[in-house]
Order: structure tokens, then sequence, then C-alpha cells
């Protein structure tokens, strides 16, 4: 098939790229780069050093054969260009990585609050209308969160997107309908995704477009099989405390001897998924693409469920780090349930990688190798949510010594 993976020079675009392409497919990588951009802001950098993507491709051609393609293009802004790329291209399978992916980055100030809404509810509307204009019949995948949801203990599993209720009607009988289940973000991202199934299930139900919608939980680990092949494949690893996912933050900081941070009490529970099994979710949902005509396929894409403390305690057992609790930035409860159900990609062959101590330490080596490109004072989490959450970070005793660490 052919496909345009917008957003492929990404944490997540970069190892799905390669895996797609392994399988033989046409793979186009279009992006802004701005995931570098903000690295450069931040004054930060991946943990393992990040060829040019021109370079990467190259790399891959050299290692396999096969052939990648770039596209410096903006999805955000540049409407025109999409829509005359899309119609010249006409892909197969769109996958839609497009969007500015982090909560805190996302709350850091008002400027980068306006730069998520306009660049990620901005990339999603241009690709949905291009695809209209130009009257492509490709299938999106979009990548989603399953922060949509937020993180309060309703006492029930979250289902996949849908929820069964029954509606009262004017002569007073009951009648079934099926609604989205209800979202609660947590942040300005959150809250674009959440945005993002409104704009789905428009476009799905008056266009006919074929949409997929991955909720996904955090993604950890390095390394896929395709990464592997070359040391220059190797995936971005972040670990500062905008970008860095806390396991794989947990994992960096272990490796170096500073302590794993925990926010709070560490009671939130969070969904988790390794990279391996997050490209091959993308895979399975490609074989599995919706009809014209049919609603929104919504998959939670998480194969398990953790409490931060509980993973800091594993973390710590396996490397024999100090734990340090600190404030925390975010505005949530301090304590969550999260039950999930994900039948769909188990039912569709998904053979769920979890958190084995070998993966666990293979994260672990590869910091060690790179922790000489680590800068200690980019590890706290410092970006609040509101300005009183800030005040308390700010002057927190315990993050005052650890910011001298």
């Amino acid at each position: 098939m052919k496909i345009a993976i917008f957003g492929g020079d990404g944490f997540v675009g970069w190892p799905t790229t390669l895996h797609l392409s392994d399988q033989g497919h046409e793979v186009h990588v279009l992006d802004n780069l701005s995931r570098r951009w903000i690295d450069a802001e931040l004054g930060v950098q991946s943990l393992t050093p990040m060829d040019s993507i021109q370079e990467r491709c190259r790399i891959w051609h050299d290692v396999t054969g096969r052939r990648i393609q770039f596209h410096l293009l903006d999805l955000a802004k540049e409407y025109e260009r999409v829509k005359a790329w899309l119609g010249d291209v006409k892909p197969d399978v769109v996958i839609h990585f497009a969007e500015q992916r982090a909560a805190p980055y996302s709350m850091k100030t008002d400027r980068h609050k306006v730069y998520t809404v306009d660049n990620n509810i901005g990339a999603t509307h241009n690709l949905l209308a291009a695809l209209v204009e130009t009257d492509i019949d490709a299938h999106v995948i979009h990548l989603g969160t399953m922060g949509v949801y937020g993180y309060s203990s309703v006492g029930a599993a979250i289902p996949e997107g849908y929820l069964d209720v029954k509606v009262q009607t004017l002569d007073g009988s009951m009648a079934d309908q099926a609604i989205l289940y209800p979202t609660k973000p947590g942040s300005v991202y959150h809250m674009t995704k959440s945005l993002d199934q409104i704009l789905f299930q428009f476009y799905a139900q008056n266009d006919r477009l074929r949409i997929t919608d991955l909720h996904q939980g955090i993604v950890w680990g390095t390394h896929t099989e395709q990464t592997r092949r070359h040391e220059q494949l190797i995936n971005r690893f972040d670990y500062d405390g905008d970008y860095g996912t806390v396991l794989n933050r947990f994992l960096i900081q272990a490796a170096i001897g500073y302590p794993l941070t925990v926010h709070g009490t560490g009671g939130q529970t969070r969904a988790f998924i390794h990279i391996q099994d997050s490209v091959r979710c993308i895979e399975l949902a490609m074989a599995d693409a919706p009809k014209a005509g049919d609603r929104v396929r919504i998959f939670n894409q998480m194969t398990e469920t953790h409490r931060v403390r509980d993973l800091a305690a594993m973390i710590s057992r396996l490397t024999g780090a100090e734990v340090l609790n600190l404030p925390n930035p975010r505005k949530e409860a301090p304590e969550n349930d999260l039950i999930v159900r994900n039948a769909q990609f188990l039912a569709l062959g998904l053979n769920p990688t979890t958190l084995a101590d070998g993966l666990l330490e293979e994260v672990v080596e590869v910091a060690k190798k790179y922790s000489y490109r680590i800068d200690r004072s980019r590890m706290p989490a410092v970006s609040a949510w509101t300005r009183d959450l800030a005040d308390k970070v700010e002057h927190d005793p315990e993050a005052k010594k650890l910011r001298a660490v």
C-alpha cells in the first residue's frame, strides 16, 4: 500500500515508518520537523543522538534497500500544499501523528497553550478537509490518547470509544443509544485530542471518511526490531520534564544515579504500551479498516496499567535507585483507578509486551550508554497547571535540593 505518515519524524512516527517500510509498503514521511525545533527552544536534546531525517532515510535504504520518501510539509499551516500533495500521490492510508504530544509543554505558558491548539486542531482539520476536497478514499489512522478520559475513578471499565446508554423518550419509554464515552481532559494537549474526536465524528458521518482513532497509553522502551538494525536508526528518547514519559524517565534517572521523582502520592494509575506494540497496533488497525459510512472505529491502544509509585518501587528494586516524592505540578486527583478494555487489538492478534525485567534493563543500558548527553538540570518536571501549583513546586524544600543535584 501507499502510506502517508504525517509526523513520521517523531517518537512513535519514526519506528512506525520503519516498521511499515519493512513490510514492503511505499512509505512517505511528511513532517515540519517541529519536534526538533522544540528541542532547541527547551535547550534539551534527545538522549539518543539523532541524525537528520534525510540521513536516517538514507541509512535505512543502505541497510534494507527500501526507500522512504521525506517531504518537508506543515500540515497545520500549509493547507494548499497538503491538498496538492494528497491529490498528486493519492495514498491508500494516512497516518496522523502530526500533533504536539506533551501535556506539560501544552501547559507551560499561554503561548504554549495557543500553539498546541492551533497546531493540533489545525492539522487534524486540514487533513480531513483536504481528503474530502481531493475525493481520496484513504483510511485515516489517528494517534489519540487514553488521557482524553481523565484519570478519575468511576468504578467501571473504560470501553473502546462508545458507551451504550438508555435515554427516556417523549412517550416515557426507554431507547438504546450509543454515545462517545465522555471525555475529561486534564491538559490543553488532552483537550485537543478530545476535540479531534468531534471532528472525526462529523467527517465520518457527513463525508463518509474512513477513520480509526487509537487512544494510546504511555509509550515506553527504545528499540523496535527495525531500529536495532543500525545504530543511526535509533529512535529519539526524551528524558526532560516536559517530554519524557514517566517510565522512561525513571529508567534514565536510575541509570545515572538520580532519584526517581514521584510527584504527589504516586497514586496516579496510567495505561502503558511498549513501543514495539505501538507500531504493531498501527499495522493491525491498517489491516482492519472500516468501510465508508461506518462510524469512527476507536481502539484503546494499551496493554497494562500501573500506579506511578508501583513503577518507582519496581525500578528501585531493579536498580537500587532512591525514590523521592515531590509536589505534583499537575491539577489531578492524588489517587485513581484505571480499568481499560482493549479486547479489539487482542482479538486482532496483538501479543502484548509487558514490563519484563529484560526490557527494563535494556532501556537502562541505553541510558547508561548515552548518559554523557544528559543535562541533569532538565530532569525535574516544573511546568505547572496553575500558578499556585507553580509556587508550590518552586518553593518545595525537596525540589530545591533536587535542582542542586
